[in-house]
């Protein structure tokens, strides 16, 4: 009876999974590739150099030389007079690949901040004209 009462289960599952999928008629394309760019990542161990913006903004140079914007909603105090930061991967995922559209947690060694780590998201990757176009003391 069980064994019954679980396969009717599963395959009502089934039939309400690909009853909602999105199809042609729907108007959601059906390459999703070409709704959503390609996620850009970065391991924390290739971060090369880093350099505060205005309002927030956090400029991070990676190994591939691809400078990363992340927002860190002005709660990182320290960062403009930072010689280093720590930069981990936000629970529940943590790790030290982030890619565009992952939060992080930056830490300040030697911080006056109360706790020394604030969060803060990774928006974008620059072009290289973006790169060039930032002022020099905003430029990592």
């Amino acid at each position: 009876m069980t064994r019954l009462t679980t396969r009717a289960a599963l395959a009502a599952l089934a039939v309400l999974g690909t009853s909602c999928a999105p199809t042609a008629e729907s108007g959601i394309p059906e390459d999703s590739a070409a709704v959503q760019p390609e996620r850009q990542c970065f391991s924390t161990d290739q971060v090369r150099n880093f350099r505060d913006g205005e309002h927030g903004q956090l400029f991070i140079r990676a190994q591939r030389d691809q400078v990363f914007e992340l927002n860190t909603s002005g709660g990182c105090f320290d960062v403009s007079t930072a010689n280093s930061l720590v930069i981990l991967g936000d629970p529940p995922l943590g790790g030290s690949r982030i890619c565009t559209g992952d939060w992080a947690r930056i830490g300040v060694p030697g911080s006056s901040a109360p706790g020394g780590v604030c969060r803060a998201r990774v928006e974008r990757v620059l072009t290289a004209e973006e790169v060039a176009a930032l002022p020099g003391a905003h430029r990592p």
